[in-house]
């Protein structure tokens, strides 16, 4: 069966192609969303809600976010900034060769797995879903990376699907999986003949914003342009929502989450149900959290337009990447057709205000936000299945990084 696995930081979808059109699986807590946690203990391995749940009583040896150090070495600066701007609760050190290494107590003592391991036992968690879903063995996936991962972490990602037990028949780009979901389907598409229709792709995940503009025509898809901000997502929302309660709550009632990891892990969750409230209504949200520090209950509120305000900086690197998508592409906004939004936190109403203030047109929500890039990368493992049918539709996907070719001359060329 055609499967696709999106793999986010923070969640993990599943998608089947069948005759009748795109499923979308459930695990076993029958939830389309498969968190992307891996928790240990003295006993035994939890991976997915089972680790979620572990998050805050098994604080040092749940682990989560890992899909940011795969295919990095420990100093790079990416993993550092990483490292400082989202302390984890888990230990991460460098290994021998420079690689990475998280630790945790698992079994007999503490154990050291790299980030690769980690991926490798979320994609088979990933598979057992699949195959409990479909009653049938699976072993060729399309996998999704995101648009600005280099050659070296695709491999990795490679790497961690062959220790999975998984052929990966393609790493396909966020952006380039949602727009096949998107074009396929469209029986209003041009001919090869007529102007391609632009549309610009806006995914918004956890950690990473993506952007892309694609060329459809009836039969086919070019990606014309892409721009990102890999260290720009939801979690950066929920920071700032924690960073000022945090410091509301040690003012007003004496107590600092900054020096207790379990207490900020808490206060950020809190902060995420709350930004996703505020998403929904404009009046002002209640905050609140028991038994918080201290043996102390604290209490906040906000609203959306306090929200926004803390939330400038973050808007304006949005519309930045946004502008400087439509500059590298050439073209200007009479040249777009239609907007569409996807990711885990598209819902803010502050980044689809962005959306149709830089690209003119109002954001449109035709796939499903969440589960678009797993059905994207379930109709490519299907257009690559020579047993399924589907109708013919390319894809001409665009690369973010320049590319360096070198050879050694022959002794004729140097005369």
């Amino acid at each position: 069966m055609p499967v696709g696995f999106d793999i986010g930081n923070s969640s993990c979808f599943v998608a089947v192609a069948r005759q009748g059109g795109i499923e979308t699986i459930d695990n076993e807590y029958s939830s389309r969303n498969t968190p992307a946690f891996v928790s240990f203990n003295e006993k035994n391995r939890s991976i997915g809600v089972s680790a979620k749940n572990q998050c805050i009583t098994n604080l040092k040896n749940t682990v989560s976010v890992f899909k940011r150090f795969i295919g990095r070495k420990f100093t790079d600066p990416f993993v550092q900034q990483e490292l400082t701007d989202f302390p984890k609760p888990y230990k991460v050190e460098q290994g021998k060769n420079g690689e990475i290494l998280i630790k945790v107590q698992y079994l007999e003592g503490e154990q050291q797995f790299t980030p690769e391991q980690m991926m490798a036992a979320l994609l088979t968690k990933l598979k057992q879903i699949s195959e409990a879903g479909l009653k049938t063995k699976v072993v060729d996936v399309v996998v999704s990376v995101p648009t600005f991962f280099t050659d070296i972490e695709r491999r990795a990602m490679l790497n961690s699907c062959e220790v999975a037990g998984l052929n990966c028949m393609k790493v396909m780009n966020d952006s380039t999986a949602a727009a096949l979901g998107y074009g396929i389907y469209k029986q209003d598409l041009p001919a090869e003949t007529e102007k391609a229709k632009n549309v610009v792709f806006v995914d918004i995940g956890y950690c990473s914003l993506q952007v892309a503009i694609v060329a459809f025509h009836k039969t086919k898809l070019k990606v014309l342009a892409t721009n990102f901000d890999p260290c720009l997502g939801g979690r950066n929302f929920d920071k700032i929502l924690a960073d000022y309660f945090q410091q509301d709550f040690k003012e007003r009632y004496k107590v600092d989450a900054g020096k207790n990891m379990k207490a900020r892990l808490r206060l950020e969750t809190e902060c995420e149900r709350l930004k996703k409230l505020m998403s929904a209504n404009t009046q002002s949200i209640p905050i609140n959290i028991e038994c918080f520090m201290d043996d102390k209950d604290v209490t906040g509120r906000m609203d959306r337009t306090q929200f926004e305000e803390l939330s400038a900086g973050l808007l304006q690197r949005i519309e930045t990447v946004f502008q400087t998508l439509l500059e590298n592409s050439k073209m200007s906004t009479s040249d777009l057709a239609a907007v569409e939004i996807v990711g885990g936190s598209s819902r803010v109403p502050s980044i689809k205000s962005l959306v149709q203030k830089v690209f003119g047109i109002e954001p449109s929500t035709t796939l499903n936000a969440d589960e678009a890039v797993a059905r994207g990368c379930s109709l490519q493992n299907a257009i690559l299945n020579p047993t399924f049918r589907v109708r013919d539709f390319s894809i001409n996907d665009a690369q973010p990084y320049s590319i360096t070719l070198s050879w050694q001359a022959t002794m004729e060329e140097d005369r």
